[in-house]
């Protein structure tokens, strides 16, 4: 677009809500309210867990404690948001919040596709090089492994940030989506988005593409391992835990992939809004239940915790 169509500058966006309707909206709020809750609680009961129970102190649960931690976090950087919308009637966002919200949430989004990376590796060198697993993923290699993740989240999605804070915006301003996402905000710039878009597309194929390849092949490796030495009893074990947390990636990478590596401002926004619940509250949600709440390890940590606590509860009534 030109640039000296309208000088007016747009500094707060509208955010479309999922249902006009009231019925609708009473709904949303009390099922997305209750998703909320469980994954909030869910999550922390996993950091919980591993923490307290020596048994967990490997570097698998290592792992499991910071997707924990980054699902709460990812999570909480839209939903909120969207209900108190809900809520209050309130859509409103400013421009600075609008880019902050898009940041965490492009930050936390890469973040865990690197986490999920590295922990589909971390069990193909326990399933497929079982004698070296401990002299590779020592502390200190997997306190590294962590790290990067978290820096290469943070600092990858910093440039594309930097380019969108010097597009104009000069109306409309309602954003067709329920949170401050790419495609969305850019399809308002009344600048020429392209070297923005490009180096999204750039920066989205070799983060979703590369880390997804990386998982996949770890998996792919794991499961013709445990099926070549297996029983029949522990091949259908490992078979049933593969596919569940294959379900979960492929979910995830998917959607991501579909909505994000593409050209950025092409494509179908009701479609786009559909696969973003998916990526944003659906997978927060099923993680716990999937990585963590399926092993019999967990489970019966979970159980010793719970006993513990309920035997502290009963002393502190005694006293």
């Amino acid at each position: 677009m030109d640039e000296n169509v309208n000088n007016t500058r747009v500094t707060v966006f509208v955010l479309l809500q999922l249902w006009d309707t009231s019925v609708g909206q009473v709904a949303f709020i009390i099922s997305f309210t209750l998703i909320y809750v469980l994954t909030l609680s869910g999550n922390l009961i996993i950091i919980i867990i591993c923490r307290l129970e020596r048994s967990l102190d490997t570097p698998m649960y290592f792992f499991l404690t910071h997707l924990a931690a980054l699902e709460m976090c990812y999570i909480s950087v839209t939903l909120p948001k969207m209900l108190h919308g809900s809520i209050t009637g309130n859509s409103t966002i400013t421009f600075v919040a609008c880019l902050t919200q898009l940041y965490f949430f492009g930050s936390l989004g890469s973040t865990e596709c690197f986490l999920l990376a590295i922990m589909a590796y971390d069990r193909f060198v326990a399933v497929c090089k079982p004698l070296h697993y401990h002299n590779i993923m020592t502390t200190k290699f997997c306190t590294i492994l962590v790290s990067c993740c978290w820096s290469s989240g943070f600092i990858s999605t910093m440039s594309s940030i930097i380019l969108i804070s010097t597009l104009h915006f000069c109306g409309p301003d309602h954003i067709q989506h329920f949170f401050c996402d790419i495609t969305p905000l850019l399809r308002l710039s009344c600048t020429n988005v392209h070297q923005t878009e490009t180096l999204i597309f750039l920066l989205a194929s070799v983060i979703l593409v590369g880390s997804c390849l990386v998982t996949l092949l770890s998996y792919f490796r794991i499961l013709t391992t445990v099926l070549a030495i297996a029983s029949g009893n522990g091949r259908r074990k490992a078979s049933s835990t593969f596919a569940s947390h294959l379900t979960v990636v492929s979910i995830y990478y998917s959607t991501m992939i579909f909505v994000y590596v593409r050209p950025t401002t092409s494509g179908a926004s009701s479609l786009n809004k559909i696969l973003s619940v998916l990526y944003t509250i659906l997978t927060p949600l099923l993680n716990p239940f999937i990585y963590t709440l399926r092993n019999n390890e967990a489970r019966l940590a979970l159980r010793k915790t719970k006993d513990r606590a309920i035997l502290q509860i009963k002393k502190s009534i005694l006293l």
